[in-house]
């Protein structure tokens, strides 16, 4: 009978945000004119921070990733979702919801791990001056990016692998706008107690350490700077890892308060949700460019050149 019902189940439903036709369509007006704005903010970043040999630093190197991994997350999670706004049938494929659910894997736990490693770089930059460029040399700086993405590609594929196996039912609407894991677990009627194992050991080690490393380094920027004595001084170290400091706050609250809460598709969850998927994918690259001098400057050295190049 399982193996019946799961041969006839090739989508599910996704209820989305609404049920109501003129909420769809200005949430439909109002996250398109997000997605836009995230993907010409990062685009606008990652071109800035080629176009620019200031900004050819470890700093800017993470956050050059960050901005390419906004971009992927949002590509995930929101073209899916503007398609569902203004479609009847609100479905998506069986395929297509794991395939989701691996990308979101790899995205969301890459940026947990590049937060992580940008914290270790502030750290590295404020409590250990004048020895940051051999802490932060090139080769660790790269291996830290590049061990982000390896680290959630394998922990991503080893939770899609064990999704795979899984027999879905009669049970086929997610009440969510997006495939996430703790959504569809639900759904199988086959035993998803080795599913919900991995799940677990996966949030713990990439939601509960990165968090504790980031929290460390942050407790020990925050007694270098109590043992300034200015407070300009201190008002100046503390500017530089502000951005950084907001940044964590709205990716870590709004995504560790949503898998804290029980799946049960609230209102909250899905604002926890969006918030975390993407509002703040399009919030990262102002947070960073609006917050500071370097960022500002050498946007406004970029506009200089081309406008020069335009009028040669």
């Amino acid at each position: 009978m399982a193996l019946r019902n799961h041969s006839t189940i090739t989508e599910f439903f996704l209820l989305g945000l609404s049920a109501n036709h003129h909420i769809e369509a200005f949430l439909f007006v109002l996250f398109l004119v997000i997605y836009l704005l995230t993907i010409m903010g990062n685009l606008m970043m990652l071109l800035v921070i080629r176009a620019d040999f200031h900004l050819h630093t470890p700093m800017y190197f993470f956050l050059s990733h960050l901005c390419f991994i906004d971009l992927c997350f949002s590509s995930v999670t929101v073209p899916k979702m503007l398609e569902n706004l203004l479609s009847q049938k609100k479905t998506i494929s069986v395929e297509g919801c794991l395939t989701q659910v691996f990308f979101v894997f790899i995205t969301g736990g890459t940026e947990l791990l590049l937060l992580c490693a940008m914290a270790y770089d502030r750290y590295a930059a404020i409590c250990h001056p004048l020895l940051y460029g051999q802490i932060m040399s090139k080769q660790l700086y790269m291996q830290l990016v590049w061990g982000s993405w390896g680290l959630s590609f394998l922990d991503a594929l080893i939770n899609i692998l064990l999704a795979m196996n899984m027999v879905f039912c009669e049970a086929q609407i997610i009440h969510h706008f997006i495939c996430e894991m703790p959504s569809i677990l639900p759904l199988s009627c086959s035993d998803v107690s080795r599913n919900i194992t991995v799940l677990l050991c996966s949030t713990l080690l990439h939601g509960l350490v990165s968090f504790l490393l980031v929290f460390i380094s942050y407790a020990r920027i925050i007694c270098t700077i109590l043992s300034i004595s200015s407070t300009s001084g201190r008002s100046k170290v503390f500017s530089t890892c502000s951005s950084h400091l907001t940044a964590v706050t709205l990716y870590y609250g709004s995504g560790v308060l949503r898998h804290l809460m029980p799946n049960s598709g609230s209102l909250m969850e899905l604002m926890f949700s969006v918030q975390y998927s993407v509002i703040t994918p399009m919030l990262n690259p102002l947070i960073y460019s609006l917050k500071n001098k370097e960022v500002k400057a050498a946007v406004r050295r970029t506009l200089k050149k081309y406008l020069l190049h335009i009028r040669s």
